[in-house]
């Protein structure tokens, strides 16, 4: 996946429109839509994501800061190209309603022993991503 530009960042107080646009589509809150939500709905959870937002090293982190419910639905988010916060008032009764709480009761912790042995062939996380 091709990363944020640097010259569209820098531009961003002359064009905040089109660094939001950029943050907004495939490169920020399009790549975390398919599986963002889905991790709170399985998990039968709250989910805070908090992301930071411009320059760190040589990416341009993307924001898009959130809080999800239990059903994977956003109460709470934000697109700013700037420093923002996000606030939602959660509701536990979200907790014994839904499905992924059903799941985590059918879990197998005896199973988890083979993803937890080092194989040999880890890989570093930066290297995998933007390979």
């Amino acid at each position: 996946m091709r990363r944020v530009g640097r010259a569209l960042w820098d531009r961003r107080a002359e064009d905040p429109a089109a660094i939001e646009a950029e943050l907004r589509g495939p490169k920020g809150r399009g790549w975390l839509m398919p599986w963002l939500p889905s991790r709170a709905h399985d998990n039968g959870m709250f989910l805070v994501f908090s992301n930071g937002i411009g320059l760190d090293d040589d990416e341009i982190r993307t924001g898009n800061a959130m809080i999800i419910d239990p059903f994977g639905r956003i109460l709470a988010e934000t697109g700013r190209a700037d420093d923002d916060m996000v606030v939602a008032d959660l509701d536990p009764a979200l907790f014994e309603r839904n499905t992924g709480r059903g799941w985590i009761r059918t879990r197998r912790p005896s199973l988890y022993g083979p993803i937890l042995t080092a194989t040999g062939r880890e890989e570093d996380v930066l290297k995998v991503r933007f390979e």
